[in-house]
Order: C-alpha cells, then structure tokens, then sequence
C-alpha cells in the first residue's frame, strides 16, 4: 500500500488507512511511539505509562503507620498566617 506526505500547517503528514489503523489496534487519538531505524520509519502504539495504585504498589512488602512531623520554620518562612 502507498501513501503520500502531504504538507498540514508547518509540518507534514501521512494519512493511515482505516484498515491499516484497525489492523494494527489503532484509533483516532490514540498515543504512538515513532522510531527511525536507517530508512523506515516504525509506529507502533504507545506502552501505557499510568499506572494505578494496585501497580504502584505491587509487590510493596513493608508496612505503614501514619504519624505526625514537625512543620515548624526552620527560617523566616510564614504558613498559612493572616497580617
């Protein structure tokens, strides 16, 4: 299949295929990676990079106890007071 670049205000695009994009598991808006390798160009999606509590702390072993810190000036600094 062959395409054409083609100018989109100060840069230059591709259009994809709608076969092409479903074929490779792609939608409008989704993230991709952009790789050059000598004279191709490789897009591919992008690899999630939220990650959620549950993934954070997967594996995490230790244990937590809350517990109160000294929030005093160490300085000249000022928290939270009305002049």
């Amino acid at each position: 299949m062959e395409g054409t670049i083609q100018k989109w205000g100060n840069s230059n695009a591709i259009r994809l295929p709608k076969t092409i994009l479903s074929t490779a598991n792609l939608k409008e808006n989704d993230k991709v990676q952009i790789i050059m390798r000598q004279d191709e160009i490789v897009i591919r999606k992008a690899q999630k990079t939220h990650k959620t509590w549950a993934e954070r702390f997967e594996g995490y072993t230790g244990t937590y106890e809350a517990g109160e810190f000294d929030m005093s000036a160490v300085g000249e600094e000022r928290f939270w007071e009305n002049e």
